[in-house]
């Protein structure tokens, strides 16, 4: 089997494209801009270790000429979309490179997955279309009336587009919300990350709010377990053409817990910047994942006790070698 994983260099990208060479799941093949949203160095670092066992495809998916001259190429059985422009608040501040990237990007791949008869797709969403959600925890027959962000509006956009691929043409899509992905490889600009340095150089770090705004952080391997069941699950006879399931660590955590956990692993206080709330963030992350056990045999297992620590000692190391 031909697998394409787009943004196969980046955090989560990578993480996936090792799961399926261990596996032996096929030929893998990834697809990349490199762009310098951060350091492009970062993400050839993460496909070094693979790089000879796969075919790398570098450039943008906003390019159709140059996405269809790949997919004729590879003649892919599936694919997994993982490449987009990510974070809420640089997408307020550009919202049309965010619709340019997330939404005519999923569009030419899902295009080029019709034109060649590639019929399985697995799409990253993102627990941001859930915007401010009363219902607590978020499930995912919940309706999503208002989103709140133009990041979460180009995931909205790109499971309706994956929806109707699939009941037009066939395409068999999971669409998968994310819940706050962390873990070895994040990126620098996340929270976590951006933490772990401050403390880490003794700079005071920005906490927006009092530090009660809650996230369900959902650590990388858990995550990679879903994306992979998802993938399986496509190649099913007995499912629905288009589905959506929450892939989350069911642990909601508190951004003040959150620190502690980050200062406990690093060894050192942090100073905080009183910040005020931010415009586009929700104040509760929680996933319902009842739907992803039963038919994705999705169970996360790494509480945030034990990721951070397992975070902060891959920083570090990236640390010593300059990349960090």
């Amino acid at each position: 089997m031909n697998i394409l994983v787009t943004g196969g260099a980046g955090f989560i990208g990578s993480h996936t494209v090792e799961r399926l060479l261990r596996d032996g799941a096929g030929r893998v093949f990834i697809l990349d801009s490199f762009n310098d949203y951060y350091d492009p160095a970062i993400k050839r670092v993460n496909a070094s270790g693979f790089a000879d066992r796969v075919t790398v495809h570098e450039g943008d998916i906003t390019d159709r000429t140059w996405v269809d001259r790949v997919f004729d190429e590879g003649r892919f059985d599936a694919v997994i979309h993982l490449a987009a422009r990510a974070g809420v608040r640089p997408s307020i501040l550009d919202p049309e490179l965010y619709i340019d990237t997330n939404i005519k990007g999923t569009f030419h791949l899902l295009e080029a997955c019709k034109r060649t008869g590639c019929h399985r797709f697995v799409f990253a969403s993102s627990s941001s279309v859930y915007g401010v959600n009363k219902k607590v925890p978020f499930a995912e027959e919940d309706p999503i009336l208002q989103t709140i962000s133009p990041y979460a509006m180009t995931k909205m956009a790109g499971e309706q587009m994956c929806s109707n691929y699939a009941h037009l043409d066939a395409i068999r899509c999971v669409c998968l919300r994310f819940f706050t992905v962390y873990g070895p490889r994040q990126r620098p600009d996340l929270a976590i990350s951006k933490f772990t340095r401050l403390i880490h150089e003794d700079q005071p770090i920005d906490r927006y709010g009092k530090g009660d705004t809650a996230r369900d952080y959902t650590f990388i391997s858990d995550i990679v377990d879903g994306i992979i069941g998802a993938l399986d699950y496509t190649a099913r006879g007995d499912v629905p053409a288009c589905d959506i399931f929450n892939l989350g660590g069911s642990q909601t955590v508190k951004l003040n817990d959150l620190i502690a956990a980050i200062e406990k692993a690093i060894g050192k206080k942090a100073a905080i910047n009183e910040m005020p709330e931010q415009p586009g963030d929700v104040p509760l992350t929680s996933a319902d994942v009842s739907k992803a056990a039963r038919l994705l045999n999705f169970k996360p297992t790494t509480h945030i006790d034990t990721g951070i620590p397992s975070f902060v000692e891959w920083w570090l190391d990236m640390r010593r070698r300059g990349l960090r």
